[in-house]
């Protein structure tokens, strides 16, 4: 059986996972880390030369200031709001961990519905938020203080907005009876593809240039969406923004 390994070494470390503490900090571990090399990007940008051509908008820059912020806020919302829920959901309703690890194709189609379920959520809610002009003012508008994207830009949100989408992912994989490691195998994929997403950078390596057909809009189309405000509305793939409207960059083809 696919991670049967691997779900014994998570297995080991049972009281961890059962600890009301173990969300936010995966969490946060997870999303920092992604974040690292980006921003490692960004330092270079200002010495190297040949990091700008893969930068989505060279002409900006990452200030110290906004890295503070976006921590700050970051951080913020994951003790003050994230912390509380999840002490909550510890208590009524605690951690279970099967001796069976699942099986690969389970796992890969259970975490792409996830992805997929997900996506739809939040295209949903960001159309809406877009879409209503107060609840933009008083939710979204946050998230769109930076124009230019970097990677810890991902979680520059207000409170509404980051427990509505922490909401979305946490429930699919309820909703779809989720082996414990299915499911955190999906919080790593999405919380990897939201910090690329915002990240700033068209590199060689990207998702969208791995997912064939256009099916995959990435940092190119969520970086407009910043820029532009009114287009590219789904965070990953690009099927739900057709009709309501998606920008491409002039080297993009249609």
């Amino acid at each position: 059986v696919f991670g049967h390994p691997l779900w014994t070494f998570v297995l080991g470390h049972a009281p961890l996972l059962r600890s009301p503490f173990f969300p936010v900090l995966f969490s946060l571990c997870v999303y920092l880390s992604f974040c690292l090399p980006f921003l490692l990007l960004d330092a270079l940008s200002t010495r190297w030369a040949w990091v700008l051509r893969y930068k989505l908008q060279p002409q900006s820059s990452v200030s110290w200031s906004s890295v503070r912020r976006c921590l700050a806020l970051t951080l913020y919302n994951h003790l003050v709001f994230i912390f509380p829920l999840t002490v909550l959901h510890w208590y009524l309703r605690p951690v279970h961990l099967t001796e069976e690890a699942p099986p690969l194709p389970r796992l890969l189609a259970q975490v792409l519905v996830c992805l997929l379920l997900f996506d739809f959520q939040s295209f949903a809610w960001h159309l809406l938020h877009h879409r209503v002009p107060w609840l933009y003012r008083t939710f979204h508008k946050v998230h769109h203080t930076y124009t230019s994207t970097s990677a810890l830009t991902a979680e520059y949100s207000g409170t509404w907005e980051t427990l509505s989408l922490g909401l979305f992912a946490a429930a699919n994989p309820l909703l779809l009876g989720c082996h414990p490691l299915t499911e955190l195998a999906f919080f790593v994929v999405n919380i990897w593809l939201s910090v690329e997403d915002h990240c700033g950078y068209d590199l060689p390596w990207a998702t969208h240039r791995l997912v064939p057909l256009g099916l995959y809009g990435g940092a190119r189309h969520h970086d407009l969406h910043h820029l532009k405000s009114k287009c590219n509305f789904a965070p990953y793939f690009t099927h739900w923004t057709a009709w309501p409207g998606r920008c491409r960059r002039r080297t993009e083809p249609p």
